[in-house]
């Protein structure tokens, strides 16, 4: 399944109930589900796969890791803000 796909069968599953559901631009490589958040589907994405696509885009690992840090990790827009799981322990 292609990144485009997996976005399109998210928003067709959950769009009609769900429309305000949230994708991040540019990560969508890196998009692992949909999780539940007190009751709302939320995108889930992975921070090892966001930072993979981060370095491809062009920053650097140190670079990608702060960015991910302060502009992602704690980043709140609501409640169907996405879900990053920290699978880089």
């Amino acid at each position: 399944m292609s990144d485009h796909d997996i976005c399109e069968e998210i928003e067709c599953a959950y769009s009609k109930e769900f429309p305000k559901m949230m994708f991040m631009d540019g990560l969508d490589s890196a998009i692992i589900g949909v999780a539940q958040v007190h009751g709302n589907p939320v995108v889930a994405y992975s921070t090892e796969k966001i930072l993979e696509e981060l370095i491809l885009q062009g920053m650097g690992f140190d670079e990608a890791k702060e960015f991910i840090s302060f502009s992602i990790m704690g980043d709140f827009v609501g409640e169907f803000t996405p879900l990053v799981i920290d699978d880089l322990f």
